[in-house]
């Protein structure tokens, strides 16, 4: 991704329009090139200064401004914008664009503008909800125009509906997608599991394992940020999906087999890192089982290898968890499932176990290179892990 990207970020009269600094603030983290335009309704809400601290940037809030570098030529912004992200959108805009109007700044740039754009609307439920806002941005979507759709729950107006801004995460998440399109990905298919599997004993116990799905949901976010399209496949987890993530939920290791056999049709890499249950009970209780002095036996079955049955023309990325022996148990790993890369993480260190926001891990390739990774977070882990796929790609 190229960080030099220039955000042009749309601010209106919305009572939203508070998040926006924090928006610029994250935006500019990243290392995009923040340029904010605010309506004038937007101004009441919030104040320009706090947007130009927070961008370091100015910030347009007329057309008339004789000091603005963009008062006399405004189409120059619309110019510099890699993508206009206009959050928060009030219905006035909605509206505005959907009938090509271009009677302040931001509309006009808008209009003005080849790059993508990209809505985040926020309103009462209500006026969301009304067939004119609804058809509205049905006709912005045909138009191309991206929406990141608002939540449900508690509203300004103190009424529980949809028209909440959408999380900090999904606005960044959309803009990182739309800006990822031209990068080293782009136009691949990579379906990854995360997670652990649950296999049920009865309707209130299960057996799993204490994979959290960090590793999986920090590759797909990081595969995304590159331009792929990303099927994660998870297992039961609370953790929260990227935006430009396909995410298909499951719950046992046979769940998780018939949606990854689907899943890979048409896929570049399949990457492993769900811990899939090796063995589940073989009839599970249809009531809750009692407890009782006298114990619990259990008959467990083996449940399907998924790696080494799913079979394609697709590159093959396993991952290991091994607390002995790492390189003689990865190794082979990787050739009883027909691998091209094995990820192998020694669980027995505290900062490399189920959980962590660490990991070290030793990559072996199929043709014998071994590459072994310092302590990382992993997601600068999952990073370097995709360039090597990239470059088989």
């Amino acid at each position: 991704m190229n960080k030099e990207q220039t955000v042009v970020l749309g601010i209106t009269g919305s009572i939203s329009a508070y998040k926006a600094g924090d928006i610029a603030s994250k935006l500019l983290a990243e290392g995009y090139t923040v340029k904010a335009v605010m309506t004038e309704d937007a101004c009441r809400f919030i104040s320009p200064l706090t947007i130009r601290t927070l961008s370091h940037q100015p910030v347009v809030t007329s057309m008339w401004d004789i000091n603005s570098e963009y008062s006399v030529e405004h189409v120059s912004l619309a110019e510099e914008a890699d993508v206009i992200l206009v959050a928060p959108a009030t219905a006035n805009i909605i509206a505005k664009l959907a009938c090509g109007l271009a009677n302040d700044m931001l509309s006009a740039t808008i209009l003005a503008c080849k790059s993508p754009v990209i809505i985040a609307p926020a309103m009462n439920d209500n006026m969301y909800s009304n067939p004119i806002t609804q058809q509205n941005i049905s006709k912005l979507k045909e138009w191309g125009f991206i929406f990141v759709e608002p939540e449900y729950g508690r509203l300004a107006s103190g009424k529980t509906g949809q028209g909440r801004l959408a999380s900090l995460d999904k606005i960044l998440g959309s803009v990182t997608q739309v800006l990822a399109k031209s990068g080293p990905l782009a136009g691949k298919k990579l379906v990854i599991s995360a997670g652990g599997t649950r296999e049920p004993v009865d309707p209130v116990r299960y057996v799993g394992n204490r994979s959290s799905g960090k590793m999986g949901y920090a590759l797909a976010e990081e595969a995304v940020r590159r331009g792929a399209s990303v099927r994660l496949v998870s297992g039961v987890t609370d953790r929260p999906v990227s935006f430009g993530v396909d995410i298909k939920y499951t719950e046992t290791a046979l769940e998780m087999f018939a949606a990854l056999r689907e899943a890979v049709k048409g896929a570049d890499a399949l990457i492993m890192t769900a811990a899939v249950a090796d063995y589940r009970p073989e009839k599970p209780a249809v009531d809750k089982i009692k407890k009782g002095a006298e114990g619990l036996d259990l008959h467990l079955v083996a449940n399907p290898d998924i790696l080494a049955s799913l079979q394609g023309d697709f590159i093959k990325v396993g991952f290991a968890a091994e607390s002995r022996d790492l390189m003689i148990n990865a190794v082979k790993k990787m050739t009883d499932k027909n691998l091209d890369i094995i990820a192998a993480n020694d669980i027995s260190q505290p900062d490399s176990t189920f959980g962590s926001d660490t990991t070290r891990l030793t990559l072996f390739f199929k043709n014998g290179r071994v590459e072994e990774l310092p302590l990382l977070k992993k997601q600068e882990a999952a990073a370097r892990l995709l360039d090597e796929i990239s470059g088989l790609l």
